[in-house]
Formats: C-alpha cells, structure tokens, sequence
C-alpha cells in the first residue's frame, strides 16, 4: 500500500479529523460488544501522545439519512471515556455550528465523537458540499475505519477532496497488511476456507484466490450448489440454481485449482425444533432432509489439512453455526485453525459471521488477526480497489 499512514504525518496541535468505525449493537442505552470501538484505541491513543486532537466521526445503523434517536452515537461517546479514561465531547450533530463549537472548545488530552454521519443522506450519497462541511473541522484526515472503506461515502472518500493529507490509520495498515500479505507474499502453504450461506456473495472471492492458494476448502451452505453441479442429490438443502453453473466451472479446473468439497454432510429433518440429525455421505443426502453442516470426516480432513498451513484466511461458517447442534463443524474449523497458528501458521479470520464464529468457540485471541470489516474483506480478497483507501494520499 502505496499511501501515505497516520506515522508519516506531524499530529502536534493538529485537529486530526478521524474516520472510525463505531457502528456497534446498541441496546438500552448501553454498548453491547464494544469490540470495534477497541480497534481503535490505539489510533486514538497515538493522536493524544503526539499533541494531536482527535475528531471521531461515524455512522450507526441505517437511519435513512434523518435524525432518529435510537442511532444516536451518544452511547458510543459514553463507552468510549469509559475505556479510555478521558473527557469524550459529543457534538449533536457531524457538521455545522454544534460540530465546529465543539471541535473548536477540544481540549489536550479530549476526545470528540461527532453524532451520526447517517443524518444525513449527503453522507451516503458522497455530497461534495457535506464532504466540504466535514473537511472544515480538521487540519488532517485519517481514516481507520477498513470496515467501511469499501464504500464511496462522503467521510470515507469526498472529505479526502478538500483536507489533505489523508492518511491511514493504524487499524486500516494492520488490516490490509495482514489480507495484503496473504494475498501477494503468503508463507506456504497457502490454505482458504470459504463458507457462508451462499455461493453468489463469495463466487469473486473463490475466483480470485484459485490461482493465489494451495488448497481452496469449501463448506456451508454454498456446498449444496457445488453438489448440484456434480448431479447430485441434495434434499431439502439451500441452493443457488442460477450459480451451478459456476460452481461446474470450478470443478471442472485443473486438479490442483479444484475446491476441495466435504465428503459427508450432516442433515437434519427439520431446520426449526427438528427431532433427528445423522450424518452421511454427500452422495446419500436423503430427499426431504436438510444440509446442516459439515460431517465429522470432513472436519477431520479439513482440520489435518488446515494444521499443516502456513498461512490461512477462513471466510464463512461450515453450517448453519447458530443453532448449537449445527455448530460442530464450524467450531472443528476454527479450533483447528487455532492449533496451526499456535504452531506458527499466520491466520486471519473474515469479519462477520466468521468472527462471530471464532468469538463462540472463545478462540478470538488465538488467531492472528479477526478483520473488523465483512464487506470490505470479502471485496479485498476479491480482488477490488477499496474506495476508502484509494483515496488516501499517495506516499511519494
């Protein structure tokens, strides 16, 4: 990454004008998983030790671009002095005379959170003159939120317009470090565990890491597609008709290229209060049974597989990791994922239901790195230019 970082810039006595990623589940008043807010401390902390004076600036749920109290970033801004110990400002709204009082009333030392990008519909729509707006408040943009750099937004790619330098936060470098080394100069072997619901939102992803990867697993929901396409039974299970002709594609690859499927599969009779679940092989799934997860053979090829990698990334569950009895896959993944990387293998972990997974299974700290962002590690691995970080400023 050609672009210039927040340790490339001088902070003292700058307003330092930041892009987190605080969309957090909020319910009572009160932060229930304050894992992203976390994630940037230590470009918060780094601002304050440098003289620096952090604006924090983002967006909370989907509020429809109007005001509405239950989005309200106020919780967020009461968590945030809790964990940092410091005064945290809260200015009402992103722009305007309440942002720029309070931006201009910072105290060393202060923290100012602004309220909820998103009440504004300028913000989605990356409006010049909000980007404009936003711009005013600061002498320097950082932008430390991978999670959303993935979108065109205003306070991810307009404000870099009009407030230059635009620099990388410490959380964006760790993010695309990590994902960018596995992608161009993996340690070998390379393994990739796709899963997930469904073949369509993960098919660029596969394409793209076949000729990158070793050994290319697949499991999940988007399995059964892949079943289809080798004509075979597949019951009840979820299925992509208009993908199987993807995932012939797939299989028809040169060996070494060819996704590796599960061999047996465990099936249920019911997804909801179901009475019965076995396990068989991928050519025995009953008719009116339903594809739950991953069988025990499979776990145990894949994990052997998986413990001796050198580098692994894991995007998306084995099966339907929610309900506990479909969870045994999904958590035979991830423990194993967890002895490769005691043994030394790089691991990275896909942010969304794969974060949640490895969070489950009480394995988060013994990985390598957990990626804050599911939409933007998904475009990533798939190749795309991220928006967010195109438009920092280049390095030379």
């Amino acid at each position: 990454m050609n672009k210039m970082a927040i340790g490339d810039v001088s902070l003292s006595g700058k307003r330092v004008l930041v892009r987190v990623d605080f969309n957090v589940p909020i319910d009572n008043g009160k932060v229930t998983d304050d894992t992203r807010i976390r994630e940037s401390l230590p470009t918060i902390n780094l601002i304050i030790h440098n003289g620096g004076y952090p604006i924090l600036m983002s967006h909370l749920g989907r509020p429809k671009g109007k005001v509405s109290p239950q989005f309200s970033l106020k919780p967020v801004a009461d968590r945030l002095a809790e964990l940092t110990g410091r005064k945290v400002r809260f200015a009402e709204d992103c722009i305007g005379p309440a942002a720029e009082r309070e931006a201009g009333q910072l105290s060393a030392g202060e923290i100012l959170l602004l309220e909820n990008l998103r009440f504004h519909p300028e913000e989605e729509k990356n409006d010049p003159e909000f980007s404009k707006e936003l711009a005013r408040l600061g002498d320097i943009y950082v932008n430390d939120a991978f999670g959303s750099a993935h979108r065109a937004h205003a306070s991810t790619h307009g404000v870099t317009a009009y407030l230059k330098p635009a620099v990388a936060g410490l959380l964006m470098q760790k993010e695309i470090g990590y994902l960018g080394a596995a992608l161009t100069n993996p340690s070998r072997p390379f393994v990739a565990i796709i899963g997930g619901a469904k073949i369509s939102g993960k098919i660029d992803v596969i394409k793209n890491l076949v000729d990158k990867v070793d050994t290319l697993l697949i499991g999940g929901g988007m399995m059964f597609t892949f079943y289809r396409a080798e004509g075979l039974e597949i019951g009840k299970s979820i299925v992509e008709e208009d993908k199987i002709s993807e995932a012939e594609r797939l299989l028809k690859l040169e060996p070494k290229k060819q996704p590796i499927l599960p061999s047996d599969v465990l099936v249920a009779d019911a997804l909801v209060g179901h009475t019965q679940t076995k396990t068989v092989p991928k050519q025995a799934i009953p008719p009116d049974w339903f594809g739950v997860d991953i069988g025990p053979g499979t776990q145990r090829e894949f994990s052997r597989i998986i413990e001796g990698a050198r580098t692994i990334v894991w995007n998306g569950p084995m099966g339907i990791f929610e309900t506990d009895a479909f969870a045994g896959g999904t958590l035979a993944i991830a423990k194993a994922i967890a002895g490769a990387t005691a043994k030394g293998a790089v691991s990275i972990v896909g942010g969304g239901d794969s974060a949640a997974a490895i969070a489950k299974a009480g394995l988060t700290e013994k990985v390598t790195h957990v990626s804050t962002g599911g939409g933007a590690s998904l475009e990533f691995l798939e190749g795309k230019i991220l928006p967010g970080v195109a438009a920092l400023t280049e390095r030379n």
